[in-house]
């Protein structure tokens, strides 16, 4: 008989980065080893698609307390999974009440997975207004009360284990094989520099925005940003690309040269790398702040670069764009660090381990 999952995760499928690269991905593996898998959302699709719109507070409310009756009754249905895995939260906002009903009134054991510093206060100014109905205290609990911990990089996993001792680290991965499975032009008529990211990451390309313009006076190269959002940057040659599902690995491969810029904060702490990731994925040669994971994904001048300094960056740059055979060198070894560690192949083993037990 097969044994089911019970997925409680607080967006629709396949809507939210966080979900999709940390367990969506494996999703129909679990189901080829013979788990039936069910994803409960705490939002549902016609509020996502407002959540994140200015105005519309009714309609935004109305879904919310939608969502929390929706919760309630799955509460009910929980005897019918043999797993929950709860990644970052049951519901967005207010106290941690379904994961205190789950684990002491039920006393169900659950997997608890997280991949940022989300005891960190972090939202979209569109929400601001409410951002304190988050409680972002309550992931502690959510931790202290699970089974198990799955943590996205070392940083947070050393922060769990303050009130879980059962954590193991699962880095967020790339799909090398139905996702990420193109590569960029190594030798391209006119070099791209890129990045991709969401508007509320953008401020992270400030202090790389004076390097970029000062390289434009020397070489020719096109500076291409992929977001939700239109930068505002004074760049003659930066070229927008509206940030679309369907067409994010071809964009992505447009870029001969990727940069991962972070300021050295907690919340850039508990990042995971994905940007680098998914450049390294397409054989891009790829740039990242020494920040956090970073440190861990790359080995400067071996399978990409770090850079600390506006005058590193610079450097470094500069002679990516000038020597096409180092792009290649690096991109080959920034692929097969995806490969060996990054990759949904290489991490099935410990996803399927969490499912065994």
């Amino acid at each position: 008989m097969n044994k089911t999952i019970y997925f409680i995760v607080p967006y629709p499928f396949q809507k939210a980065p966080s979900q999709r690269f940390r367990f969506e991905q494996y999703v129909e593996f679990l189901k080829s080893q013979g788990f039936k898998i069910e994803i409960h959302s705490f939002i549902d699709e016609s509020t996502w698609n407002q959540l994140y719109t200015e105005n519309n507070t009714l309609v935004k409310v109305s879904g919310i307390l939608k969502s929390f009756l929706n919760r309630f009754k799955l509460l009910f249905r929980l005897k019918k999974a043999d797993y929950i895995f709860i990644h970052r939260e049951a519901s967005q906002v207010g106290p941690p009440i379904f994961e205190w009903i789950i684990a002491k009134i039920l006393r169900r054991k659950y997997v608890y997975d997280f991949d940022d510093a989300i005891w960190l206060p972090n939202y979209s100014e569109v929400n601001a207004r409410f951002q304190k109905l988050k409680m972002y205290w309550k992931v502690n609990y959510c931790m202290k009360w699970a089974n198990q911990v799955v943590a996205g990089n070392q940083y947070l996993a050393d922060y769990a284990r303050q009130f879980n001792s059962n954590v193991v680290v699962i880095p967020t991965t790339i799909d090398t094989i139905y996702h990420h499975n193109l590569t960029t032009n190594p030798l391209p008529e006119k070099v791209s520099i890129g990045w991709t990211g969401t508007h509320t990451t953008m401020n992270y390309l400030d202090d790389l925005i004076p390097v970029l313009k000062e390289l434009s006076t020397k070489y020719i190269f096109d500076f291409i940003v992929i977001s939700n959002e239109k930068p505002n940057y004074d760049l003659d040659n930066l070229i927008y690309i509206p940030w679309n599902k369907d067409t994010e690995i071809e964009d992505l491969a447009k870029i001969n040269i990727g940069v991962m810029p972070l300021k050295d904060d907690a919340w850039a702490e508990g990042k995971c790398g994905f940007k680098g990731l998914q450049y390294m994925a397409l054989q891009i040669p790829t740039i990242m702040s020494p920040v956090g994971v970073n440190k861990e994904i790359v080995e400067s001048g071996v399978n990409g670069f770090l850079a600390s300094s506006p005058e590193e960056w610079k450097i470094i740059l500069e002679d990516l764009i000038q020597n096409p055979t180092k792009r290649i060198e690096i991109g080959l070894a920034g692929k097969l660090t995806i490969d060996e560690r990054y990759s949904v192949l290489a991490n099935r083993p410990k996803y399927l381990a969490l499912f065994r037990k």
